[in-house]
Parts: C-alpha cells; sequence; structure tokens
C-alpha cells in the first residue's frame, strides 16, 4: 500500500483531482489516498493558501499529487 497526498485545490481542481485519482487505482495499484486542500478558496478561510496540516501530510507520504489551477497567486 502506497500512502499518497491528493491536493484537491480549488475551481475545476477537484474535479480534475478525483478524475486523476480514478485513473490511477483503475491501474490496480494499492493506494491509501490522503486529500488535502490548498489554493485561494482554503487561503480565503484560513488566511493562507497552505494550511500546515497540508504541510504535514506532504511531508508524510512519499508522494503528492496536486492539481494546479490557482497558482497566480505563488508568485
Amino acid at each position: 500500500m502506497i500512502d499518497v497526498t491528493l491536493i484537491t485545490g480549488d475551481g475545476i481542481g477537484p474535479e480534475i483531482a478525483e478524475a486523476t485519482r480514478r485513473c490511477i487505482d483503475a491501474t490496480g495499484v494499492q493506494i491509501n489516498w490522503e486529500i488535502a486542500e490548498a489554493g485561494v478558496e482554503v487561503m480565503e478561510r484560513e488566511g493562507t493558501p497552505l494550511p500546515e496540516r497540508t504541510i504535514e501530510l506532504v511531508k508524510k507520504n512519499n508522494v503528492t499529487i496536486k492539481e494546479c489551477d490557482h497558482m497566480k497567486w505563488l508568485k
């Protein structure tokens, strides 16, 4: 079993993340998906686009997948 952090993002991100997860699941690889948030919507709620809980999941797991949508605020 592989632990993977899936950062869903916002905008169309959740749909893209779910489609990505389904495609990977179809390969038959056993994955423990750990869902995390990042992006503009979480920034509006919490004052940061990348909450500490998301950073901790990225550090914990060997693999992280992040959909890209609203990345302009990272510049």
